[in-house]
């Protein structure tokens, strides 16, 4: 591919487009450039403020970074080429020759995130100004897309390169990027590949020239050529990415981290895990059996024909054995979400004994345990299931009919009871719903239970389970909070593999092909299939990769909600397992073992939302101030409100007297939810020399 290898990609891509090719002259200063530093100043070490500036051109890349940001509490300020009512970038908007508070030059931002390395055009007087801003205080650049050639250090692509579609593409990050912003990383970084029919990634792979550092590569030929790297040349460090990307793509969430981390010379506000929590519902309870004649699950209301067909699928001795067994080779550990009175009505009804339950009792302390109501009944309005679908039923009056406080209280009380009275450790703060029951039911039921904060509050109730698919955001229930939960595609009402895969192709293939249509009434539905899968192999073949790769999209991008299944699920042909050891195995081979997976407990994600909203709101107030002068970071935050700060290895929190540890070690790192100490306004970070 030549130099004008970039006109064909607009063509190509659906999620990303070929950057603009600029001028040879863009990175030359013209003679409008701001001045640097005076030198009676340059001896002063600066305040630089803890903020990104992000030019946006409404490209996908930029959007990808901006989403980084964002979703790990990095502050930023967004520029958009595209608005008539934009700032001018120039001195006074990147920086000031006098900071008030510290007597100190000031500049206003830790790093610069641009589309390409010039998007102003040859010889503008704001790239002129970035530039020099740059220089002056050492700050550096991300060209978020652009495309090989001398001007980012790198040779055109027909010298030793490539310019083409990049699905498959098996890239890997160099020694220079283990040592450097990617040492997270295990090595490989595979560019996706999910449908032959879709161009998915476009990029330009060319030879380093002096000054540019490769962090990514891949095969060109018989050598290998850069896809990310970092170009230092007059006096400025750029980090070059030659393929475009948007914010879900795992080639981009793998390197997200490392593009921050790199930009914000590991500095910055904001933190970021990897989590991954399991929630398995309605345990000790059975769960009713899809049939894939009638296409319903007989003993579900809406089942016509289902009466008397009804099939129970739950968990035996033998499967609690090996759900233990399984936890403990994977080194991850399941949240059991268990009904005590439904496992002891299914007690009395099969002869009066339940080996089942015994064995996971003498396993207790090998799980985590959540309370999920004692029977599992709904605890909303009074359903009336006369009507299809469901209503609420109404009193007298017209009013909606709701379960009462008493009751909804005796099935969270009586659930606990049991537990405890059997040695099973469960914090009491933390509560699923059956069905997430109780929160408001769209479209029958438009507001909560009323009488449903009463009856948390009179259990010490704080942590309520919510539907991710229905309410992703956390909010409030009476004095408690909701803890959004990721469903997934493993169904509740299917044992085998087989009725997974008949369950599925009846919702999400056409009615011709013998399914629901609903992907016909519905054509934005991501699922849908053009035909039905093998009842035979659907489920591992395709069912399987799809809802891994889901999960593990939610793995990469700092989400700690919680995914949740049902105990039909560790039964019978145990469909949850294959799921689960392809999202755990592929982790555990894009990672270093600096970067586990966050296994936490619903209380703890709780928590990280709250302190979440809680920061995103001081940042969008303009409340939080937070600067670094030479080794020395401080952050001050309003009253009452954590700071995420990100810092290296060997930084030390500021006591009163001495100093201490900061942070928890992660990804090569140090970070932790932080505020001041005693008789102090403010947090203070000592840097390592």
């Amino acid at each position: 591919m030549n130099r004008a290898a970039a006109v064909w990609a607009a063509a190509a891509l659906v999620s990303v487009a070929a950057p603009a090719v600029p001028s040879a002259t863009a990175l030359t200063p013209s003679a409008d450039a701001a001045a640097p530093v005076p030198a009676a100043e340059a001896a002063v070490t600066p305040r630089i403020d803890l903020k990104v500036l992000v030019v946006d051109d409404g490209g996908s890349s930029i959007e990808a970074i901006v989403a980084e940001l964002k979703d790990t509490g990095v502050p930023f300020t967004r520029v958009e080429l595209g608005s008539p009512n934009r700032p001018v970038i120039n001195e006074a908007f990147l920086s000031e020759a006098r900071d008030a508070a510290t007597g100190r030059p000031r500049a206003k931002y830790q790093g610069v995130v641009l589309p390409n390395e010039d998007p102003f055009g040859a010889g503008s007087a704001e790239m002129a100004a970035l530039t020099a801003y740059e220089t002056a205080y050492g700050i550096r650049q991300v060209d978020a897309y652009t495309w090989a050639h001398p001007g980012v250090g790198l040779e055109y692509t027909d010298n030793g390169g490539y310019a083409g579609e990049l699905d498959g593409t098996k890239a890997a990050i160099t020694a220079a990027g283990k040592t450097g912003p990617f040492g997270y990383l295990g090595g490989e970084v595979v560019f996706e590949d999910n449908s032959a029919l879709i161009p998915e990634s476009y990029g330009f792979m060319g030879q380093p020239r002096p000054g540019y550092t490769s962090y990514l590569d891949a095969p060109v030929g018989s050598g290998r050529a850069s896809l990310l790297g970092e170009y230092v040349h007059d006096g400025r460090s750029e980090l070059v990415v030659t393929f475009g990307y948007n914010q879900y793509q795992r080639q981009y969430r793998l390197l997200a981290r490392g593009i921050v981390e790199w930009l914000t010379q590991g500095v910055h506000l904001g933190q970021s895990r990897n989590y991954f929590a399991v929630h398995v519902d309605d345990v000790f309870a059975p769960d009713a059996r899809w049939n894939t004649e009638l296409n319903c699950t007989p003993g579900d209301y809406a089942c016509p024909g289902g009466e008397g067909l009804e099939s129970e699928i739950r968990m035996t001795a033998a499967d609690a054995v090996y759900a233990a067994q399984w936890q403990q080779r994977q080194n991850f550990k399941l949240d059991m979400v268990f009904n005590a009175g439904a496992g002891e009505e299914w007690k009395t009804e099969h002869g009066g004994t339940d080996a089942m339950t015994a064995q996971l009792l003498a396993d207790r302390a090998k799980y985590r345990w959540i309370n999920h109501t004692y029977t599992h009944p709904f605890l909303g309005c009074v359903q009336d299931t006369t009507a299809i679908p469901w209503k609420c039923a109404l009193n007298a009056q017209g009013q909606t009919q709701y379960m009462s406080r008493s009751e909804i209280a005796a099935q969270i009380r009586d659930n606990h009871n049991w537990a405890t009275a059997r040695g099973i450790q469960l914090d009491r703060s933390e509560l699923v719903t059956g069905e997430h029951s109780g929160l408001k039911t769209l479209p029958q039921q438009p507001q909560d239970n009323p009488n449903l904060a009463g009856a948390l509050a009179d259990n010490g109730v704080r942590w309520i389970a919510s539907d991710n698919s229905r309410e992703p955001a956390q909010r409030a229930v009476g004095n408690a909070l909701t803890v959004p939960r990721h469903p997934m595609n493993v169904y509740y009402n299917t044992g085998t593999n087989k009725e997974m895969a008949d369950e599925y192709n009846w919702i999400y293939t056409s009615r011709a092909d013998g399914g629901s249509g609903i992907c016909e009434d519905n054509p934005g539905t991501s699922t849908c299939l053009p035909v039905p899968l093998d009842p035979e192999t659907g489920y591992l073949q395709q069912i399987v990769p799809q809802e891994a790769r889901i999960a593990m999209r939610h793995v990469l991008a700092n989400d700690p909600r919680p995914h949740y299944v049902h105990q039909s699920n560790l039964a019978e042909d145990r469909t949850l397992y294959p799921v689960l050891d392809e999202v755990l195995g592929t982790y555990r081979t894009l990672y270093a073992a600096n970067t586990p997976i966050v296994n936490q407990s619903q209380k703890d994600t709780g928590v990280e939302l709250q302190r979440r909203a809680a920061w995103d709101k001081a940042v969008a107030e303009n409340k939080v101030t937070a600067y670094r002068i030479g080794g020395t970071v401080t952050v001050k935050a309003p009253a009452g409100i954590l700071a995420p700060v990100t810092v290296p290895e060997g930084t030390r929190k500021q006591l009163l007297l001495g100093t201490t540890a900061y942070g928890t070690a992660y990804a090569g790192t140090r970070s932790a939810w932080t505020g001041p100490e005693l008789l102090q306004s403010a947090v203070t970070l000592k840097l390592p020399s």
